[in-house]
């Protein structure tokens, strides 16, 4: 990578090359600032986009900002110990139970650095944990996770113990967190950084507050930190001979019986709070046979893996959402957007046993797309003329536009379902999801 000051910069070669040093177990910030590092670093964090930090500059706006000489002013401050993370910006998204998350966005400039440190030190951290941990891991996922479960419940283990950790990425002891990292980072700088990010408050509605405790959840760094923090309790479940999977803070163990699970849940919830300082849920957590149990959006009936109720409330949900007619967009901008989001849903729910459940949302998403075309077109004399122009006979298209029937008994009726067809739906975009979840179980 050349001198900035040199040439004209391509867009990648925002962060400035600085001299190379020798890579040191002992001199892991140095090996984090490495050009190499935090420009895979900032690739990183350009991809995966996100929303601005409390400085208000967008991944868009970094680039010119650090071909200013910024960027070498900031990579000397780390240097030298001088550098003080902003605080994170507090936003709130929606929970799939109806609650809310709490969010912590931190500025472009110290997700790259979030970002470039998570690379050095996960492979330091991640060969050592648990096989049953898969939450923000290399080459693993919540898929794989759900399939566990699976494996587990054919073994002849038929009850849950379904932990609900409160509030998780709220409560995490600083203190304790730092000792851990410490078993294996020796690097006193890179730790001094670190219980800076931790301790660097947030920005909620314009006001500050302290970090006496929490990870927030959105920056780079977290997924990993919050592992480390959860993984003494890998290594119990695992000393007690407990057969489970985690993913994340979410995490559930299989038992063969219901008083076996209450004995679980009962020492691990004192391990969780006595030994790691973490809350247990005692609402949410429970003893429930597979069926009745939740695990990363999904349950279990007779050995396969089915959808969870919520999870088709939510899915649901969103989908009536993506076919408002109050969104104010073409149909066409419509149908891309909610076929983004069937194809996303697909790919990860895909898993589940559901052919016949995909064909009927099928017809249940095609009459709610049918439903937004009707609304949209407003007008009778629209209406007739949409209908015709897509070959429905004009005393059908008359009939079609004159009712008096409301949008959903009217996205049913033979000449719309004639002038907007499967066939012409599918040429607009529309995405199926049964032809995902074929793909996904028979792939060619």
């Amino acid at each position: 990578m050349t001198d900035l000051n040199t040439r004209t910069p391509s867009g990648d070669d925002v962060i400035q090359r600085m001299d190379m040093k020798p890579a040191f177990s002992e001199d892991l910030l140095g090996q984090a600032l490495q050009p190499e590092n935090l420009q895979a670093a900032w690739k990183r964090v350009r991809a995966n986009k996100g929303a601005a930090g409390i400085d208000g500059m967008t991944v868009d706006e970094f680039p010119s900002w650090a071909r200013c000489g910024r960027w070498k002013e900031v990579v000397e401050e780390l240097e030298t110990g001088l550098y003080y993370p902003f605080p994170v910006r507090r936003v709130e998204i929606d929970k799939p139970d109806g609650g809310k998350r709490q969010l912590g966005i931190p500025t472009v400039t110290d997700r790259v650095i979030q970002q470039a440190i998570a690379q050095i030190l996960t492979p330091i951290f991640d060969p050592d944990f648990s096989n049953n941990s898969f939450g923000f891991r290399p080459n693993r996922n919540g898929q794989q996770a759900v399939k566990q479960v699976q494996g587990i419940i054919k073994t002849g283990r038929r009850f849950s113990v379904d932990v609900d950790l409160s509030k998780f990425f709220d409560r995490v002891n600083h203190d304790l967190l730092m000792t851990y990292l410490g078993y294996k980072v020796k690097d006193k700088r890179l730790l001094k950084l670190i219980k800076r990010y931790l301790r660097a408050g947030v920005i909620d509605n314009q006001l500050y507050s302290e970090s006496h405790e929490s990870v927030p959840q959105g920056g780079p760094l977290s997924p990993l930190l919050a592992n480390i923090m959860l993984d003494p309790l890998d290594k119990e479940l695992e000393k007690r001979g407990h057969k489970f999977a985690r993913y994340a803070d979410d995490f559930t163990i299989l038992v063969k019986s219901k008083r076996a699970g209450e004995r679980v849940l009962h020492s691990i919830s004192k391990y969780l709070q006595r030994r790691l300082k973490l809350i247990v849920n005692t609402i949410k957590s429970r003893v429930v046979k597979t069926n009745d149990s939740k695990f990363l959006g999904f349950t279990f009936r007779s050995g396969n893996i089915h959808w969870h109720p919520n999870t088709l409330n939510k899915f649901k949900q969103q989908v009536r959402k993506l076919t408002n007619r109050n969104w104010g967009v073409s149909m066409r901008y419509q149908l891309f957007k909610l076929s983004q989001y069937l194809r996303g849903w697909i790919n990860y729910f895909g898993i589940a046993k559901g052919y016949q459940l995909c064909v009927d949302l099928d017809q249940w998403i095609r009459r709610r797309v049918r439903m937004a075309y009707w609304r949209q077109w407003r007008k009778p004399r629209t209406k007739v003329r949409n209908l015709m122009r897509r070959g429905v006979h004009v005393q059908s298209a008359v009939a079609c536009g004159i009712t008096s029937k409301g949008p959903w008994r009217s996205a049913k009726t033979p000449g719309i379902n004639q002038a907007l067809s499967l066939k012409y739906l599918k040429s607009e975009g529309l995405y199926s999801l049964r032809d995902g979840w074929i793909k996904l179980h028979y792939p060619k």
